[in-house]
């Protein structure tokens, strides 16, 4: 698993965002506070707050993990 913070601040961003998790067959889970809701759900991602950066498990490893990171890094406020 590894955790990376993201933005998502608009609309189409999270549509864009939940369109590309849902081509992926691993969990991934979106933290704010003391909610942790599924990344994949559009309904959860608008309970939070999107005002802020949002931390973001993502639960692969190897290959999987590189392919996610690389086609979420424009989603990405925390780039290493």
């Amino acid at each position: 698993m590894k955790t990376i913070k993201i933005s998502l601040d608009s609309i189409d961003k999270v549509k864009s965002f939940v369109n590309i998790l849902s081509k992926f067959d691993y969990d991934f889970d979106l933290v704010s506070g003391r909610y942790i809701i599924d990344a994949k759900s559009i309904m959860g991602i608008f309970s939070l707050d999107l005002s802020k950066p949002i931390d973001l498990n993502i639960h692969a490893d190897g290959k999987e993990l590189d392919l996610a990171c690389k086609v979420l890094e424009p989603y990405r406020v925390d780039k290493d």
